[in-house]
């Protein structure tokens, strides 16, 4: 059911904290973790990356839609957010190249938007009191209603959510004939990781996450990929037991902040909930063997533990969060394995790691 421009709609947290605004896209009612993203561009694909699978989106960014939408511009096949929350919702667009508008967008993809929010204040009572659960409503405004649903949503810690996203039977990407074969686990993978190696003469098969080992080696790729998702990486045991046969295996391997955190647990090291996450297009990282500092496109709200690190002779910090100082890299001494935290393929956000996926080759082809 489309929504009605004087529709009223409404926000209200974990907490008990209620704020009002309009309803756009869908009337209906959504769930999910609030987290904020940065970024002044990219919210398609952002709002199409599966690693948002779960959560309800807050754009800092005061104006969403401006620029329409565009068929390409996708991380997916479809949006992935549970619902967005902005200040101002564009109705229309300027962009000439525009395929169509957000509203438009959001209707065929079934999601609800509250707008007229004043997101700023939203933001800085979450940074305050932390990563919460929400539930946001253009259909109804009854508080009691949305409490008893809102109290029947699961927390994001502890919760899988990478089954939810990832591929169901394998596939293929790139040339056939191409000199390196790459298998890809698809714990919610976003189209440009996928681009960004075959870009460098990478064959592809993405497999699902439940493949094991076994079944990946018998393609008998050059290397591996642990690709970005959804979700709490603690909560994907089966996962994890694959993944210390393929860092065992010898061949090269190369992971990304959802498989950056699968690496980690592989090797006995711990991952946490984060305050808030790191969502974005300008977060800060040092690169500690060149001393360069990198400006990234991040989203996770869970990170590795440092200390483990620092007790672990095998694993060695290769970047950090000039923010926070949190671990934005690592790699397995003794194994030809490395990982980072944020995003190097970037869409949307700067291309300065995109050297990252170079390495990687030249891992592989070192081997």
């Amino acid at each position: 059911m489309k929504y009605n421009k004087r529709e009223k709609a409404i926000l209200m947290l974990q907490d008990g904290t209620i704020f009002h605004g309009k309803a756009n896209g869908i009337l209906g009612t959504a769930t999910g973790e609030l987290c904020f993203n940065t970024g002044m561009t990219g919210y398609q694909e952002v709002f199409t990356d599966p690693s948002y699978y779960g959560q309800l989106m807050i754009t800092t960014n005061a104006h969403i839609g401006n620029y329409g939408v565009h068929n390409e511009e996708v991380e997916s096949d479809g949006m992935k957010i549970a619902g967005l929350i902005c200040k101002n919702f564009n109705l229309g667009y300027s962009r000439v190249a525009g395929d169509g508008d957000l509203q438009s967008y959001f209707e065929d993809q079934n999601k609800v938007v509250i707008s007229d929010v004043d997101t700023r204040a939203v933001v800085r009572h979450i940074r305050d009191k932390g990563a919460m659960n929400a539930i946001i409503s253009t259909e109804t405004t009854d508080i009691d209603v949305l409490s008893k649903r809102l109290a029947e949503v699961p927390s994001m810690e502890g919760l899988e959510l990478s089954s939810s996203v990832s591929t169901k039977e394998p596939y293929f990407i790139g040339d056939e004939s191409a000199a390196l074969k790459v298998a890809v686990l698809d714990l919610g993978v976003k189209k440009n990781i996928l681009r960004c190696m075959t870009d460098r003469g990478c064959y592809l098969k993405v497999f699902p996450m439940h493949t094991t080992y076994e079944e990946m080696k018998a393609w008998n790729p050059d290397g591996f990929f642990l690709s970005n998702g959804p979700g709490d990486p603690s909560a994907m045991p089966e996962v994890i037991e694959q993944v210390k046969k393929i860092t065992a295996d010898g061949r090269a391997v190369f992971g990304i902040c959802l498989g950056h955190q699968a690496l980690a647990l592989s090797e006995g090291i711990s991952t946490y909930k984060m305050h808030n996450g790191h969502r974005g297009i300008n977060h800060p990282v040092k690169n500690l063997a060149s001393g360069k500092a990198e400006v990234t496109s991040q989203n996770h709200g869970f990170g590795i533990s440092k200390q483990d690190i620092q007790n672990n002779a095998n694993v060695e910090i290769t970047h950090i969060n000039l923010n926070d100082d949190t671990v934005e890299g690592i790699k397995i001494k003794n194994k030809n394995c490395f990982s980072v935290q944020y995003h190097p393929e970037s869409s949307p956000g700067p291309h300065d790691s995109r050297y990252l996926f170079d390495h990687f080759v030249n891992n592989i082809k070192d081997n």
